[in-house]
């Protein structure tokens, strides 16, 4: 990767031009992202369940299981999340320990 300082400040594409900021990319790992959408897939799939017969009613059920397989999904990337945030950390302390010891 080319250090930050020998990258453009400004593209001109066709009749355009973008300006690239002269920033670090945040050090983020997503667990507390995938933990709030999963919170709001449970929250609004217990919000339409005293709703489940006006929902049948209309044909719309769907909305209910849909919120349902974002919640599982959610849970899905959440461990995912995890792992990964556990692995970036592993990481993390073994090259502080190479470092501390060099």
């Amino acid at each position: 990767m080319e250090p930050l300082d020998d990258r453009p400040m400004q593209h001109e594409i066709g009749n355009r031009t973008y300006f690239v900021a002269n920033v670090e990319p945040m050090d983020v790992d997503g667990v507390r992202t995938v933990e709030v959408g999963s919170a709001l897939w449970l929250i609004a799939f217990v919000a339409l369940l005293p709703f489940y017969g006006r929902l049948e009613e209309s044909g719309r059920v769907w909305w209910l299981w849909t919120c349902m397989a974002g919640l599982g999904l959610g849970l899905i990337g959440l461990e995912f999340c995890r792992r990964r945030r556990k692995s970036r950390d592993e990481r993390d302390a073994a090259i502080a320990e190479v470092e501390g010891d060099a």
